[in-house]
């Protein structure tokens, strides 16, 4: 399976903050050890152009982060100290979804090892996402006419409130989200569909719902293209997650969610969301789940079998 990375998805954050921004790095180093990655299936993005990021976001947004002119207030909601790391690993991040959606139209699936930025509105960012890469993404491939619809699977434990802010007007993006009733955040926005968790809920609860409901927001979206949120806050022990999820719990989640979309053709895009474990190394051997249920779908890709397929015309 090809995957964007880029190194400086990590970049240095205060000693004590709380997001494992170590993550990103950790997850690379956990999948070359478990041969889920190998070095000819690594796509290293450039940041994104400010013209795609404006397909989402905001002139006077955009012309904030340009001029650095974050204030504290602004920078505390974020959850970021600002900074023009902070800013560049965004938009790196951003294009990494770009290239993982691209290459997902060839080959069928493909993965970005960062992404995921869902709290993130048109005009501002929240609780980590500055910018939104999955609507940025998303955008772009619709007016390249390479898509007309998609379907975001948001399995992370705090619901997408800015996908779904994003999208409520829009038809051909089809919103499901599987969350947490009363974590963050507090005031939920409408996806096309939403699945709230009550706090605690374990394995059998939550499969049931995702067997449930993932057949409908298929069958509804009539996607041409899939984004899937695999956020590991769901897991047992997770600081901010509030549900009980044990490991083999989350590799059935993430197969089945991938085996739904491969068996009705649809390209899927594996992006990372929130994980909160004790410490950075644990929460990327959580997010590293996903690319096994992955390897278990699709099978080891190689660059002779994957497809030679080139994507469509703009015309």
């Amino acid at each position: 399976m090809r995957i964007s990375y880029h190194p400086d998805y990590t970049i240095p954050l205060p000693e004590g903050h709380p997001f494992p921004m170590e993550k990103y790095r950790a997850l690379y180093r956990v999948l070359k050890a478990q041969g889920l990655l190998a070095d000819a299936d690594i796509v290293e993005p450039e940041e994104a152009d400010w013209a795609d990021l404006a397909l989402v976001h905001t002139p006077e947004y955009l012309t904030m982060l340009r001029e650095g002119g974050m204030d504290r207030a602004t920078s505390r909601k974020l959850g970021f100290p600002w900074s023009d790391a902070v800013l560049r690993r965004a938009r790196l991040a951003v294009q990494g979804t770009i290239n993982a959606a691209m290459m997902a139209l060839q080959d069928g699936h493909a993965a970005n090892l960062a992404g995921g930025t869902h709290h993130a509105f048109p005009d501002r960012g929240e609780g980590y996402c500055l910018l939104h890469d999955v609507a940025i993404a998303i955008r772009v491939l619709q007016r390249r006419r390479w898509i007309r619809t998609a379907l975001t699977v948001d399995l992370d434990v705090h619901q997408g409130n800015g996908t779904a802010a994003i999208f409520a007007e829009d038809p051909s993006v089809y919103t499901f989200s599987m969350h947490g009733a009363k974590n963050y955040p507090f005031r939920k926005e409408r996806s096309s569909l939403d699945v709230e968790l009550t706090d605690g809920c374990g394995d059998a609860e939550y499969l049931g719902l995702l067997v449930e409901h993932l057949p409908r927001a298929i069958a509804e979206s009539g996607a041409d293209l899939a984004f899937y949120l695999a956020g590991v806050d769901p897991a047992a022990g997770d600081r901010l997650g509030r549900l009980n999820l044990s490991e083999a719990a989350l590799f059935e989640r993430d197969r089945m969610v991938l085996s739904a979309l491969d068996s009705a053709g649809v390209p899927v895009v594996l992006v990372l969301a929130g994980g909160y474990a004790a410490s950075a190394e644990r929460t990327a051997e959580l997010h590293a789940i996903a690319h096994q249920a992955a390897r278990a779908v699709f099978g080891p890709d190689t660059i002779e079998r994957r497809v030679d397929a080139s994507l469509p015309s703009q015309a």
